[in-house]
């Protein structure tokens, strides 16, 4: 295909005012099918991807959008281009935007381009423009700066430094040292235990009256739904039996400001804070939105809201000083270094990941890149950091404290409740867990264990530090290093454990397992294990290669492995003893220097301890633990057991990253209920798919029950159910359809045709992601050629967070997922109007789901199985009407569909099983009636 040269930009592209210090660069933006230059010589051109790249490699440095995805559909290495998201991070730091044209303009208040990479081409100097004029002019410390990220080969620099009028500006990196601009954190007394005083229904109505004003949509069930939930806020009234309310609230309730208006009640007449969980991120940005509304102005939110997370998601003020440190002599690192500065100097909190610093920088600098500035290690020194004072963390934990409302993650929350209060933080006495559908899984993943090279390397590496190449991990040593000078008595155990911890496996282990060469008793054990675990699983495929993840059943057990599990029992022990001698070492200076320490000394050891016991000692238990019931009796066949211990191996491309012994608890729920829930004082779970849909309720509840835990509590719970307030016989259709098999052509033609019949706005969800990759690369090109972009999770080059962002400010782009779209994508509106499901998503069939289907189904294992198909297919459904004027249409492409799962639709939604062309009709009819 030629290239279309146009001379004038087209009557639908935006007249340009972009200063002089952009004049003449070109500009690319590459679809599929089709790339749009704007060239140095003011033409607009529409060529192949093939051809754009050919031309790329004469052309003078392009401005372009999200280079990552850029190379890809060019097919490309990276080149020198001017990335104008880079542009956005550092002139707009503390604002996210969609990473596309459309996107940047919507976020600059610019009216959006047309679509097509030509229009989009012929808008980028429009967008550099309007970015550049944000910089103030008469900066040194700035301009010194961009200099200096320019030194290191940044081509936004010269545009910058002409745009802040100090073209000659020196190279000066002082304004990287961002810890001598933030605020310092003050100590403050303990605070007494928050009161026990009730919120009644009539209240909990009136705070959620004066929270909606007159703005708000009417939703009728919502003040119902804020009465109700009230009672998990009345007073415990017996030891271990917490009020306990679950509550399902459909889809459009309201139900997040539902439960902050009694919560913020409580909190505010008791002095205490509520802790509301959530599983994912995107509902914890949803309901920082809703705080507003709480608290409108923003010192007041900032004070009594506070979004919690792990350490291991903040700036961490150490690594990235060195960081800083090393910036001289790796100048690549320099402009993600200035762009962090910048963010770090508006942020509110330092959140790395979902917070106010753009998805888009991961993709842009490198998730690993990112992640060495956080403390992904658990590697904190405390009080021995000389950023302690003004650290992010540390002012969170203590904005924790006295706010009113805080809001985490299931798994946060769960870590607390095992731990007794994360980083000195009290335990709360009043929970919320959104999300509850979610419960039973976040429950699974916080008290599993593994037994594995990684988690041991990484333990080695914790405990030793780095062993040369170009790891940064610190070491129990360097973290001590204050102290020991202090007292002397911690030398000898520090010096037994690290020497005992060489046991665990090295860099390398990987190799040496696959070379049988194992080194020490934890790769001896592992050998033992992989070798046990390839003897009782099938290799596939015509050359018998092993899957890439494959697991195994552990009993019975191959008498090496028992050898092997007590040899490596021994060796834990003796990393584990001199680990409690030193812990005892920490308590009896604690105890007699009493006096004599500062407050900030006693914080230290007390923070040091905490990790000892955390990261090594609490570990070090449970894998022993683990190693003793290798040897034990193989359980009868079919008995009930409390846990499930698994041999697996993980690998990627081929090559092996992790193997070794997993055990889950067979029901999680049972410690979630005896170490968080049970010495809770008030409870509140609640979800849109809290229970199986059908029409036996009362069969429902006690299976939503069961899957919470609440067998395990003394609690009697109160059953809220508040329907939605949709009207979805007449908003949605439901289809089946009947003539396309699960063959990737036959997908592919079935996704290609619904997507153009609803001309956009489509969300594809697989079960696996190579057949999500297989139809992607199949109907690609076909649809952007009908001006539809195909976005897609596992292809392009975005985190899950931007890929979302884009879907919903492209409203007729389509997005494929798998299951974390499946849940979070809140995309109110025309954006989505269709939704597609590969087929049935039943639950993947392993062992620990045979071990849960035999022994948690109640004796009927096919029932099981229905109720968790039933549930995501209602997760799934419930994307697609987000509020009174959204219509939409579900497809499943699945003709084995049984009729018992149709339940899962709501009332009056009669599923259609249709042809694909009376399928594609039906949906270009329904979604054409102007009802999107």
């Amino acid at each position: 295909m030629c290239a279309t040269p146009t001379h004038a930009p087209s009557a639908s592209a935006p007249s340009l005012s972009a200063p002089s210090v952009i004049d003449g660069l070109p500009c690319l933006v590459v679809g599929t099918r089709h790339a749009g230059w704007l060239t140095d010589f003011g033409e607009i051109l529409r060529e192949t991807p093939g051809q754009a790249a050919a031309r790329l490699r004469v052309m003078p440095p392009p401005i372009i959008v999200h280079a990552p995805s850029l190379w890809r559909r060019l097919g490309c290495q990276p080149m020198a281009a001017l990335d104008l998201l880079e542009l956005f991070a550092f002139a707009c730091p503390g604002q996210t935007a969609a990473p596309t044209p459309r996107g940047l303009a919507l976020a600059l208040d610019l009216p959006p381009p047309t679509p097509g990479p030509e229009n989009e081409a012929a808008f980028l100097p429009r967008l550099a423009a309007s970015l550049l004029a944000r910089l103030p002019r008469n900066d040194p410390e700035l301009a010194g700066l961009v200099a200096y990220m320019g030194e290191a080969g940044w081509p936004w620099a010269p545009p910058l430094l002409a745009a802040m009028q100090a073209a000659g500006a020196a190279p000066n990196p002082a304004l990287l040292g961002i810890w001598r601009r933030l605020p310092a954190w003050e100590e403050t007394a303990p605070l007494p235990p928050p009161g026990s005083q009730s919120v009644a229904p009539h209240e909990a109505r009136a705070r959620l009256a004066a929270l909606l004003h007159q703005s708000a949509e009417a939703r009728p069930g919502q003040s119902d739904y804020s009465a109700a939930v009230a009672q998990a806020f009345a007073p415990a009234e017996s030891p271990g039996a917490p009020q306990l309310v679950l509550a399902e609230a459909g889809t459009g309730t309201g139900k997040t400001l539902g439960y902050l208006a009694p919560a913020s009640l409580w909190a505010e007449r008791n002095h205490g804070p509520v802790w509301v969980a959530t599983y994912t991120r995107h509902l914890q940005r949803q309901i920082d939105q809703e705080l507003a509304r709480l608290y409108p102005d923003p010192a007041e939110r900032a004070r009594r809201a506070v979004i919690r997370k792990g350490r291991e998601n903040y700036l961490c003020l150490l690594n990235y000083a060195d960081a800083v440190a090393a910036a001289p002599l790796n100048p690549a690192a320099r402009v993600l270094l200035g762009i962090v500065a910048r963010f770090a100097l508006t942020s509110r909190d330092g959140d790395l990941s979902g917070g106010d610093l753009p998805g888009f920088v991961a993709d842009l600098f490198g998730q690993a890149n990112l992640a060495n500035l956080a403390d992904r290690r658990g590697e904190c020194i405390h009080g021995a950091c000389p950023h302690y004072r003004v650290c992010f963390v540390e002012h969170t934990i203590r904005r924790a404290r006295r706010a009113d409302i805080v809001v985490a993650n299931h798994a946060l929350v769960m870590a607390q409740s095992v731990w007794g209060g994360l980083d000195d933080t009290s335990v709360p006495t009043r929970y919320v867990f959104d999300e509850g559908h979610h419960l039973f899984e976040a429950a699974d993943s916080a008290f599993a264990v593994s037994l594995s090279g990684q988690e041991c390397a990484l333990l080695r590496r914790w405990l030793i530090g780095a062993e040369g190449g170009r790891s940064r991990d610190k070491g129990l040593r360097r973290r001590m290093e204050d102290l020991l000078p202090q007292r002397p008595a911690l030398e000898a155990p520090l010096a037994a454990l690290l020497t005992a911890a060489r046991d665990l496996p090295a860099d390398g282990w990987t190799t040496r397992l696959a070379d049988a060469t194992p080194r020490g008793a934890a790769e001896s054990f592992l050998l033992a294990a992989h070798t046990q675990r390839q003897a009782r699983t099938s290799q596939t495929g015509p050359t018998r290669t092993e899957p890439d993840d494959q697991e195994a059943d552990l009993y019975p057990v191959s008498a090496p492995l028992i050898e092997a599990a007590q040899t490596l029992a021994r060796a834990l022990r003796r990393i584990a003893t001199p680990l409690e001698t030193l812990l005892d070492r920490l308590d009896d200076w604690l105890e007699t220097e009493s006096e004599t320490l500062t407050a900030t000394e006693r914080l230290r050891i007390e923070a040091l301890q905490r990790g000892l016991r955390r990261r090594a000692l609490g570990t070090l238990t449970a894998w022993h633990d683990m190693l003793e019931a290798v040897g034990e009796p193989p359980p009868e066949p079919g008995s009930l057991r409390r846990f499930v211990t698994l041999l697996f191996q993980d690998r990627r491309a081929g090559r092996l990253v992790d193997t070794g012994l997993r055990r889950h608890w067979l029901d999680p729920t049972l410690p979630f209920a005896t170490t968080l829930a049970s010495n809770a004082q008030g409870l509140l779970i609640t979800s849109a798919t809290l229970r199986d849909s059908g029409p036996d309720a009362e069969a429902a509840w006690d299976a939503a029950e069961a899957r919470l835990g609440v067998p395990h509590l003394a609690s009697v719970p109160m059953r809220v159910g508040v329907l939605s307030p949709f009207d979805y016989a007449a908003q949605t259709r439901a289809v089946i359809v009947t003539d396309v098999t699960q063959e990737i052509p036959a997908l592919a033609q079935a996704f290609r045709v619904l997507f153009s019949a609803a001309r956009g706005g489509g969300l594809g969800l697989f079960t696996a992601i190579s057949r999500l990759r297989a139809v992607h690369a199949r109907i690609a090109p076909a649809l952007e050629a009908e001006g539809i972009p195909l976005l897609a999770q596992h292809v392009d080059a975005m985190d899950n967070a931007s890929l979302v962002e884009v879907f919903r400010a492209e409203a007729d782009s389509c997005l494929l997922g798998t299951d974390a779209m499946r849940d979070g994508v809140d995309v109110p509106g025309r954006a989505l109007r269709l939704v597609v499901f590969e087929r049935v998503p039943w639950p993947r069939p392993d062992i620990l789901h045979r071990e849960r289907r035999i022994h948690l189904s109640g004796g009927d294992p096919t029932a099981y199985d229905d109720r968790i198909a039933r549930r995501r297919l209602r997760q799934a459904f419930g994307r697609l009407i987000r509020n009174s004027t959204d219509h939409g249409v579900f497809i499943l492409l699945d003709r084995r569909t049984p009729s018992r799962l149709l339940s899962a639709f709501p009332d009056g939604v009669a599923a259609q099983r249709l042809g694909l062309a009376e399928a594609a009709r039906l949906t270009a009819g329904f979604l054409g009636e102007g009802k999107t």
